[in-house]
């Protein structure tokens, strides 16, 4: 999952009640996804944005969305069901179904996810990372707080989106809970080198947002709500 959609009860007016039945259809309509977002571009022109879902409908999991300078989008996802998920909420030309591992250290993240290798490391976090760290859990998970900071985050960070209309008439959120640099990156693919860490620039076209131009990693509480087909 990668990049940065709103229902607030109009003011002055309260939220119909629902019914038990009627919470509990819109609950399963409605799927979390709490981990980390890194954004990352290269020399080559390849961007790479890696999801690291610690808890998700599926389990914990990772998956990499890659993005070649020919334009080609590529997903690469550790299971079937994953990949079905990603790739009907997301944009993509090829979809891989590989094993994605992906290890973390003392600051410094590896992945091997077929025939992409990557280590980044990250450095310290900068004034807004900091703002971020002070948002609670139970606020990110909010639509109502993504809806919110929308403007603002297109100020402070161009290209993102804090929400937006995804596929298959899905609507999401992100919630940011944290923010910090990547100073520096190792990648091949296909054991050709990737070169060195780059802008995530031009941005991803995988959904309706972006990453950060600078290269980064997110901590992000991610809200997605399915059509009502």
């Amino acid at each position: 999952m990668s990049g940065w959609a709103s229902r607030c009860p109009a003011r002055g007016r309260p939220e119909p009640a629902r019914t038990g039945a009627g919470e509990a259809a819109r609950r399963r309509r409605t799927l979390r996804f709490e981990g980390w977002i890194a954004g990352l571009g290269t020399t080559s022109g390849t961007r790479i944005v890696l999801g690291h879902w610690q808890r998700s409908p599926f389990g914990p999991f990772s998956d990499v969305m890659l993005e070649h300078p020919d334009g080609e989008r590529l997903l690469l996802a550790p299971t079937r069901e994953t990949a079905g998920f990603i790739a009907g909420t997301y944009v993509f030309d090829t979809v891989r179904v590989v094993p994605v591992r992906v290890g973390v250290a003392d600051g410094a993240w590896t992945v091997a996810a077929g025939p992409l290798r990557l280590r980044f490391v990250t450095g310290r976090r900068g004034p807004l990372g900091l703002l971020l760290r002070a948002v609670p859990a139970a606020l990110a998970r909010r639509p109502a707080w993504s809806a919110l900071i929308d403007g603002p985050a297109r100020l402070l960070l161009p290209g993102v989106r804090t929400r937006g209309s995804a596929g298959a008439g899905r609507r999401e959120w992100y919630g940011a809970r944290d923010l910090r640099a990547v100073r520096a990156l190792t990648a091949s693919f296909d054991g050709t080198g990737l070169g060195a860490l780059a802008p995530v620039d031009p941005p991803v076209r995988f959904g309706f947002g972006s990453v950060p131009r600078r290269p980064s990693l997110t901590r992000v509480i991610t809200t997605v709500r399915l059509g009502a087909g």
